[in-house]
């Protein structure tokens, strides 16, 4: 298990009722949202879910993981953009997730979008976090 030489930052999220019916926040109020089921899990859909929370999170972390090496590399990206989808289904006796990044980098090729993708795909710590758990494809897409 890797562990970081020193944490530099916390981040700190209550969550209270869980997803059908609870809120979840984080402890200085700059993040707080309804959660409820999606209405695929028999849910309103009117708030908010972890898979989405999840699925905002990576797509951001993993972006910029996608600037660091375009920057490294001499590369145009400031309008490179991450979709996370992020596949929520039973798994065993309970549930697992799937993922699959989309990244889009306007006026770069997609082979060379997809050589930024892979060294961000090593480096970002949400792909390291779930790397041999949950199956992740990571591709460039046309922009």
């Amino acid at each position: 298990m890797n562990v970081p030489d020193k944490i530099v930052y916390t981040a700190v999220a209550t969550s209270v009722g869980g997803r059908r019916g609870g809120r979840a926040a984080t402890d200085d109020g700059l993040l707080d949202v309804q959660l409820t089921a999606p209405k695929e899990l028999g849910g309103p859909g009117t708030g908010t879910n972890p898979e989405q929370l999840f699925a905002a999170g990576y797509a951001a972390c993993f972006n910029s993981a996608v600037l660091r090496f375009a920057k490294e590399a001499g590369v145009e990206a400031k309008e490179a953009s991450v979709t996370a989808n992020v596949g929520f289904g039973p798994e065993g006796g309970g549930f697992g997730l799937t993922v699959d990044l989309e990244v889009a980098v306007p006026g770069v090729d997609v082979a060379t979008a997809q050589q930024l993708v892979d060294a961000a795909h090593e480096v970002c710590p949400y792909s390291k976090a779930v790397r041999g758990n949950v199956p992740v494809t990571a591709r460039a897409v046309a922009a």
